[in-house]
């Protein structure tokens, strides 16, 4: 019941309990884990033991514990030990899944056999595909209601891609990214509405928009929706932005504060008590929030905003060939090597890396669907 009330809740409304809570989980060991900012252009992150014991560098153990011992943890089993320079490079399936074009075409020209269960059908007028730089989208015609159209960029990274020091970074790039752009703007005055939410798992922007702008001019809406969900992927991060943002975050953080929130975030808590959620609720750490500069969240930026590592649906009024050559135009000049030259703290690099090798590896979220979380269970996980 607590999971389905909250599975409808923007990431505004996520806000850890405080050490005083009235169901806090006692724990046997007591560990703080502190981010030391950057000295002579090196951050690093270093485990510190209240009861005095000396520091450690980060491992998975650290992050994945529920208790943040430093014993080797189940939950880790079958993790690999090779590992790629970026997060996102991991194999896995396209997130398409079964609307992935050469998975579609296999499963109509050779349909399952009689004796296994009949694959859920496809809508027989769901266009889907992937441009050459990875970006995967999904159009659906639809003319209820008429002469309008809605668009949804979905990145697959959310809190639980966090890492130590990054608490709450990624529902701060998304107020960056969409709040700070000025092609959103655009759509003002236009009959659209735009907005964009964090959760565990991913981050959405959306836009819900006429197909033609009104007034004399009656222009096609969306290039515009495109114009602005592209600059979320490429958003410049400014420091003003950055500063503005950041007060918008903590001002949310003080307005859904409050004993029932805190009850139920002790209660996910217990849950999700073996994996990341216990600990990577999206609204983050205050500590934090107040600390990160413009490096900070342009390598989460840069790590996770990325055409591979996206997903645009698009449901509307519109023409799908239309719609296909405006995906090409707005998204086709993007490049993952770009997003990633642009890393600045690259000693969180193999870090990032690390941790999701270790999320993925092994998963459902690689081996079924990129839409699952990346949750591994003790009761689930292999040896």
């Amino acid at each position: 019941v607590v999971l389905a009330s909250l599975a409808g809740v923007h990431a505004f409304s996520f806000v850890p309990a405080r050490h005083n809570s009235l169901l806090s989980v006692p724990t046997t060991t007591t560990t703080t884990q502190q981010y030391y900012p950057q000295q002579h252009g090196v951050s690093s992150l270093v485990m510190k033991d209240e009861n005095g014991g000396g520091g450690s560098k980060f491992s998975l153990t650290n992050l994945f514990s529920s208790d943040g011992a430093s014993s080797a943890s189940a939950s880790l089993r079958g993790s690999s030990a090779t590992l790629e320079p970026h997060p996102s490079k991991r194999d896995h399936i396209n997130p398409l899944n079964a609307l992935y074009p050469p998975n579609r075409d296999a499963a109509i020209r050779e349909p399952d056999s009689e004796s296994s269960p009949p694959p859920l059908p496809f809508h027989p007028s769901v266009q889907s595909g992937v441009l050459s730089n990875g970006f995967s989208y999904v159009f659906l015609p639809n003319r209820s209601p008429p002469g309008r159209f809605e668009a949804h960029l979905q990145v697959f990274s959310g809190s639980s891609d966090e890492l130590e020091p990054q608490q709450g970074i990624a529902h701060l790039t998304e107020h960056v990214a969409y709040m700070g752009s000025r092609k959103r703007e655009r759509l003002f005055g236009t009959g659209s509405q735009t907005n964009a939410y964090t959760d565990f798992h991913h981050t959405v922007f959306y836009a819900a928009c006429p197909t033609q702008a009104p007034g004399r001019s009656s222009s096609p809406m969306l290039p515009m929706a495109l114009d602005a969900l592209c600059d979320v992927i490429e958003a410049r991060c400014d420091p003003a932005r950055i500063e503005k943002e950041r007060q918008a975050v903590l001002s949310e953080m003080t307005m859904v504060n409050t004993i029932e929130y805190r009850v139920e975030c002790q209660i996910l808590s217990t849950l999700h008590r073996e994996n990341r959620l216990a600990k990577r609720f999206p609204i983050g750490k205050e500590v934090l929030i107040q600390s990160w500069m413009q490096d900070d969240v342009k390598t989460w930026h840069r790590t996770h905003y990325r055409p591979d590592n996206v997903l645009l649906y698009v449901v509307g009024d519109l023409d799908p060939r239309y719609v296909e050559k405006t995906i090409e135009d707005k998204f086709g000049h993007l490049t993952a090597e770009r997003q990633g030259s642009q890393i600045k703290l690259v000693e969180l690099k193999k870090d990032a890396s690390d941790l999701a090798d270790a999320v993925v590896a092994g998963t459902m979220k690689q081996a079924q669907s990129w839409h699952y979380p990346p949750v591994r269970h003790d009761f689930c996980v292999g040896e």
